[in-house]
Parts: C-alpha cells; sequence; structure tokens
C-alpha cells in the first residue's frame, strides 16, 4: 500500500482523538522557552500512553518518544513547544490564560500535530516497520532549544534517525503546503549594542554625550549595510527592534542599548552584516565622543534551513497525492529562522514544510489581488492576532503521517 493511501486509512477516524481539545488547552496555558514544563509534561504523558520509550528533560525540557516496532529506518519527527512574549489580543475563546505570553507562533499546533501523528503511526504499528522517535523542542524561539538538546545526548542516547521532519504553521489560505527543495529559511544572528554616553541635566547638555542621538544616528546609519555593503543578488535584512534609553523627561542618560537581529540567506553574509554593525557603530560613538568603546555582543545564531532536495521532492509528490492536485506550492526561500536543522546528524536529510492555517473569513477580507498580496495583509506569526484555524489540525496531522511513511514503507 502507498504511503498516501495508508494515510488515509490510518487517520480515517481521527476527528474522535480529542485532539481540538488538546490544542486549545495548550493554547491557553503557554510558556515561555526553556520554561515549558507543563507542556512537556502534556506531551510525554501523551506519548507514554501511546506505547512509546519516553525521556522527559532532555535539553532542560525536552521530551523524546522512541517507538521500536522491528527492522527498518528510524524517522525522527520533531515539534517546538515554546510561546512568545506576547500579549494576545485575538478574542479567542481559550486564548492566553498567562498574562504577556502567548503561542503567537502556534507552537501549541505543532505540539498537537505531534501528538496526533506519533498517537496515529503507534496505533497503526502493524502497516509499517522501523523506528519512530518523537521529539518535543523547547527553545526554538531563542534558538536554545535544539543545541540544548543535542548537547544532551539527543544523537547518543537515542536512535540515530535517517530521516528528519517538522513542519511549521504560516499564514496563508488552508489546503495548502509550502514545499522548497534546498534553501527554505534564513540564518539568523541577534546583536545587542550597548552605547555608553555621559549623563547629566537636560538644561546642560553641553555638559554631557546623548547616547539617545548617538543610537538614533546609530538606526539610520546601520540601514546603509544592507543598501551599501550587500551585492543586491544576495538577501539580507537587518531590523532593530529595541531601543532602551533614559527614564526622565529632563535626564540625559548614560547608556542608550539597542537590539537587533540579521538574516541572509548564507553564512558569508551573515559575517559581512557582523562587521560592517560592528565598525559603523565604533566610528558612530567616536565621532559623537562616547565615554567609552561600545559594546556589541553577537547573541542568538540560528542556521540556514537547506532540505535535502531529493527528500522534499519525494514528501511533496505524497502531500499531493494525500491532498490533491494544487495543494502543493513552493513559495521559494523565506527570511525566517528556525533551529530544527541542528537536530539531524551531520549527513542525515531532513524535510521542513508550511502548512498556511488562516481561516477563511480573514483570508477572504484581506486586501489584495492574489496570494502573496494577501499573505501580507493577514495576521502572521509572532502578531498579537495570529489565531490559525483549528480546522488545519486533521490535515496536518495526516502531513506529518504521511511523511515518515514515505520513509517507514
Amino acid at each position: 500500500m502507498t504511503a498516501a493511501r495508508l494515510t488515509h486509512e490510518l487517520t480515517a477516524d481521527l476527528k474522535g482523538a480529542g485532539l481540538e481539545d488538546f490544542y486549545r488547552d495548550l493554547h491557553r496555558h503557554p510558556e515561555l522557552s526553556m520554561r515549558e514544563h507543563r507542556t512537556s509534561a502534556t506531551l510525554a504523558a501523551r506519548l507514554r500512553a501511546a506505547g512509546y520509550e519516553t525521556t522527559e528533560a532532555v535539553g532542560v525540557t525536552g521530551v523524546v518518544g522512541v517507538l521500536r516496532n522491528g527492522e527498518g529506518p528510524t524517522v525522527m519527527l520533531r515539534g517546538d513547544m515554546d510561546a512568545l512574549p506576547v500579549q494576545e489580543a485575538t478574542g479567542l475563546a481559550y486564548a492566553s490564560e498567562h498574562d504577556g505570553v502567548m503561542h503567537a507562533c502556534g507552537h501549541d499546533l505543532h505540539v498537537t500535530w505531534l501528538v496526533g501523528a506519533a498517537e496515529t503511526l503507534a496505533a497503526g504499528r502493524d502497516t509499517w516497520s522501523g523506528t519512530l522517535v518523537i521529539v518535543g523542542q523547547p527553545g526554538e524561539e531563542t534558538g536554545e532549544g535544539a543545541r540544548a538538546m543535542v548537547a544532551d545526548g539527543l544523537h547518543t542516547r537515542f536512535p540515530r534517525p535517517d530521516a528528519v521532519f517538522g513542519q511549521h504553521v504560516a499564514p496563508g489560505p488552508k489546503g495548502l503546503y509550502s514545499h522548497t527543495p534546498g534553501l527554505t529559511m534564513s540564518a539568523s544572528t541577534e546583536v545587542d549594542i550597548v552605547i555608553h554616553g555621559i549623563g547629566g541635566h537636560g538644561s546642560r547638555p553641553e555638559s554631557t554625550v546623548d547616547p539617545i542621538v548617538t543610537a538614533a544616528y546609530v538606526v539610520t546609519r546601520l540601514q546603509a549595510v544592507v543598501a551599501r555593503e550587500i551585492a543586491a543578488k544576495d538577501s539580507a535584512v537587518l531590523t532593530v527592534g529595541r531601543f532602551h534609553a533614559g527614564s526622565k523627561n529632563n535626564i540625559i542618560p548614560a547608556e542608550a542599548r539597542l537590539g537587533l537581529t540579521l538574516r541572509s540567506q548564507s553564512p558569508r553574509v551573515q559575517q559581512q552584516l557582523v562587521a560592517g554593525i560592528r565598525r559603523m557603530v565604533a566610528g558612530e560613538c567616536s565621532a559623537a565622543g562616547c565615554a567609552r568603546p561600545p559594546e556589541i555582543t553577537v547573541g542568538n545564531e540560528f542556521p540556514v534551513t537547506v532540505n535535502d532536495a531529493a527528500l522534499d521532492q519525494k514528501v511533496a509528490a505524497v502531500h499531493t497525492e494525500v491532498f490533491g492536485a494544487g495543494s502543493v506550492f513552493d513559495f521559494g526561500p523565506a527570511m525566517g529562522s528556525e533551529d530544527f536543522s541542528r537536530l539531524a546528524p551531520d549527513g542525515v536529510p531532513y524535510d521542513f514544510w508550511h502548512v498556511p492555517a488562516t481561516p477563511d473569513s480573514t483570508w477572504s477580507a484581506a486586501p489584495g489581488a492574489d496570494l502573496e498580496e494577501k499573505f501580507g495583509n493577514v495576521p502572521g506569526n509572532h502578531s498579537p492576532l495570529f489565531a490559525p484555524d483549528p480546522a488545519v489540525i486533521t490535515p496536518g496531522v495526516q502531513a506529518m503521517v504521511a511523511a515518515a511513511l514515505t520513509t517507514l514503507v
């Protein structure tokens, strides 16, 4: 039996699995990166009940479930678990009960898909042969989680996979599945900057070195790194997401702090961006006569995500068979970033795709004449209004099950 036909057979009764209630519960109880204690315990309980050898606290709050089912290949399925420091504004009946914390990136849906796929494949174990490794990953948003799990023995304590699969919810019309062979997501680097001025009274600016003015010049000047130092053929984004300085209207502070994110599609361009930032910030601070050189700290880094082309084409073909002609499309490389690729040991192929989940009414009301225009006019990941349609729970599980079966049957 083909992977597509077997997927339909195994998921025929999926709606009775209580997954929507599970999803709503997760959405109500979001947890920040590396603090996903309730989420990981909930996931671990479902995996144990389905017959998986389950290990908790892998890489702080990570969960690994292993189901050995005879001779055959080993498949790893991953779902990330962390939420974001975002105040929810969806108005959903099952909105977050934790003030200032929200599943604004849809990782609650990812865990739900993971549970649904794990339970489905366990229940249908007489139809395939091999080993399943289910990974509930913490800390994707901060870039800590995959690295922590690998450091804690993910690649040595548990069966080595022959293929690794993951999927991510995205804005867009339901019923589509975005597959990109090769480069699919970009590298990302966080940079923190502290500018040291000389503080004083707002009435005597001549006795100070104002770090706010210097930081403002830095913010505008940094845009030239992309505009004038990166070749037009290379994609790059430099965003200043934080600017903190001062405590009172009539006080010139002693320092200003900036937080940046850099994104590109190659390590070479990332290095160019960091080098340009260091040079320009140092130059502005020197020109302003700052008290001392700036502090520039390179923080969390995400690698590029490069799908194995052959594996992606294989999974895309099965998804087309499962969901119908025209359901699979190639959106091209995105500027978003992921740490998913770190879960695949060196040389092991992996595939990562996206599942659009915007409610029909929201998508229909969005201005725009085509997919790309509308895409930019609906709430996306990290928005306080991001609210995936629960109707994608069943097809999302089917997509993961189908991917696993491409290797297990």
